[in-house]
């Protein structure tokens, strides 16, 4: 079986508004085969940016288009195929976007592997550890606390047991900050399990502050409260917070995990699989367990994403929480013609073979701006 073909296409919704949530376009990546597979893959970051590097001609032995790369190749090969990209593409950056668009195609490769011999990727990374993960709905924080009750309350009311608020408008003002969380705990109520995500905003000791005062509403963890490369700070955190501190969403392959892992820095590292592939985001898995960390996927795209994270999750020894988005997106709950979300706060591992979804072909034409093979 050989690589014939590397599609590459963007989707973008109608309706962009300026907030951090990358439900709102997606980059797909198509890799064909000459015995008719397809298997199917994305990317969280810039669509244009890994679309760049998939199409980008041979420039010289370490600077090369991942489509150039591939065709030709055996799909099955995916540990040979992620140190080819690896290597080839040197010269684009080792922990960034070039990173995310290798992702994009191993989780096709993975895909087609599975379908390749009729079972579910999760079976081919060892076995699945769980049948069902409880989710948390994802979602951002409102203007104010009494506006984030009423997306607790909301969320709740859906079966959620579990809901995070992230970003804006959390940072500036610790009496908002403040607010913003007691509301998150009263929409939630004190049974259900409360996630802060910061977004990137404090220095290690006003984090260490917040901690302490959010601690009164019994988080389950505090989110990225520092800038995503301050590894030394987060380790200072860590040991300091009277709750567990979760991070990693924006890390892209092992190599910028590793410093994480070594330095024992985070509770939680929370992977995505549409910026590591299945590939290193197994690698990843096995340094956490032996650290004695816990794993949690991020997720924060389309349905492509999601089901890859949960073969990916249900293979980890202590998987507890799963990310579930819950944006009024159509790219988020339409793209594939399967459903998959949380169904009374809990959300069920696919065993179909490969990624176990089938992509919406209306839906894709109808928010394609972009195509190259």
């Amino acid at each position: 079986m050989k690589i014939t073909e590397v599609v590459c296409q963007i989707l973008r919704i109608e309706n962009v508004a300026a907030k951090t949530a990358s439900c709102q376009d997606a980059v797909l990546v198509r890799v064909r085969t000459d015995t008719g597979l397809e298997g199917i893959g994305e990317a969280d970051s810039s669509p244009e940016v890994v679309k760049a590097i998939i199409d980008a001609p041979f420039s010289h032995n370490i600077a090369c288009g991942l489509r150039e790369l591939l065709i030709g190749e055996n799909p099955l090969e995916t540990e040979r195929l992620w140190q080819k990209m690896y290597r080839r593409t040197m010269y684009f950056g080792r922990k960034g976007v070039g990173i995310t668009a290798m992702a994009a195609v191993d989780m096709a490769l993975w895909d087609l592997k599975g379908k390749h011999f009729g079972e579910p990727i999760h079976r081919l990374l060892g076995g699945k550890q769980h049948d069902r993960i409880l989710a948390y709905a994802s979602i951002l924080f409102g203007r104010d606390g009494a506006e984030t009750k009423s997306i607790g309350e909301r969320w709740r009311a859906a079966g959620y047991k579990a809901v995070k608020f992230g970003w804006e408008p959390m940072g500036p003002c610790e009496a908002l900050d403040r607010e913003l969380v007691r509301g998150a705990r009263a929409g939630i109520g004190d049974a259900g399990v409360v996630l802060i995500d910061a977004g990137c905003v404090w220095d290690a000791r006003t984090a260490q502050r917040r901690a302490q005062a959010f601690a009164e509403q019994r988080i389950e963890w505090l989110e990225e409260p520092l800038r995503q490369d301050d590894v030394e700070g987060y380790r200072w955190l860590r040991n300091r917070s009277p709750v567990p501190i979760a991070a990693g969403e924006g890390e892209c392959g092992r190599e910028s995990f590793r410093p994480f892992i070594e330095r024992q820095a985070l509770d939680v590292y929370q992977v995505d699989l549409a910026r590591n592939g299945f590939s290193d985001a197994s690698y990843i898995r096995a340094r956490v367990e032996e650290a004695g960390a816990r794993l949690c996927n991020h997720c924060y795209t389309s349905p492509l994403t999601a089901a890859a994270s949960l073969h990916w999750l249900s293979t980890c020894r202590d998987a507890f929480l799963f990310e579930d988005c819950v944006e009024d997106s159509p790219l988020r709950h339409e793209l594939t013609l399967e459903k998959v979300q949380a169904e009374d706060g809990w959300i069920a591992v696919p065993d179909r073979p490969g990624l176990g979804v089938t992509l919406n072909e209306d839906f894709v034409r109808d928010h394609l701006v972009s195509e190259s093979r």
